[in-house]
């Protein structure tokens, strides 16, 4: 059973994504939070899998609690709920930790996966590439990025593909490995950047200019 915290501050949108993750044999609905303090405090009780984060809400928003939940290092992911795939909004959750975004109308079945299986890498550079422009000019590193200090050559070379969008499967076909040897190269790169996942590894290699906008 993957457990949801439903935050947003409109009862009836709350009651609304109640009643199609309930209609769900997977799907349980821990609790529901009318705004983002309260989202906070609830996560930390019932450490859910999964908190649906709307953004626009008074008092503590939704990016803000986000990076809250992210920063306790529970192992809660956080999606956020946009009214459009690609907003300013979903650029500023996910540089906030969440793992993923989904828009309002989404599907019920699509919460059963979270991190990368929710947003796609390549989506996940389109959405950067659209608002990289927001990132002020001292963005830009002025020394190698720590986070990629202990990377070796090849795992480098994957980070970088990651965040161009290829799949597991697609970079073993190019790059001649098995499966299973990039599995574990991802999950080395992750333990040594400090990702959470696969989402947040792509604005690792925004950051380290690995890759630019396109």
């Amino acid at each position: 059973m993957t457990s949801v915290l439903i935050v947003d501050d409109q009862p009836m949108q709350r009651f609304g994504f109640r009643m199609l993750l309930e209609s769900q044999d997977d799907l349980t609905v821990a609790g529901e939070a009318g705004d983002g303090a309260e989202a906070v405090r609830l996560a930390a009780h019932l450490h859910p899998d999964v908190v649906l984060m709307d953004i626009r809400m008074p008092g503590l928003d939704g990016i803000e609690a986000t990076r809250r939940i992210v920063a306790s290092g529970d192992r809660t992911r956080v999606l956020i709920l946009t009214t459009f795939d690609l907003d300013e909004y979903a650029y500023d959750g996910l540089r906030a930790g969440a793992s993923g975004f989904l828009v309002k109308d989404a599907l019920p079945e699509e919460l059963l996966a979270t991190g990368d299986a929710v947003v796609a890498p390549s989506l996940t550079r389109r959405l950067l590439d659209a608002y990289v422009q927001h990132l002020p000019a001292t963005h830009a590193p002025q020394r190698p990025d720590p986070r990629i200090a202990a990377l070796t050559d090849r795992e480098r070379e994957i980070l970088t593909v990651i965040a161009q969008g290829w799949t597991n499967s697609e970079i073993a076909a190019r790059l001649h490995l098995a499966e299973s040897t990039v599995k574990t190269h991802v999950s080395r790169i992750l333990a040594k950047t400090g990702a959470r996942d696969r989402v947040q590894a792509v604005i690792v290699a925004y950051d380290a200019k690995l890759v630019e906008p396109a």
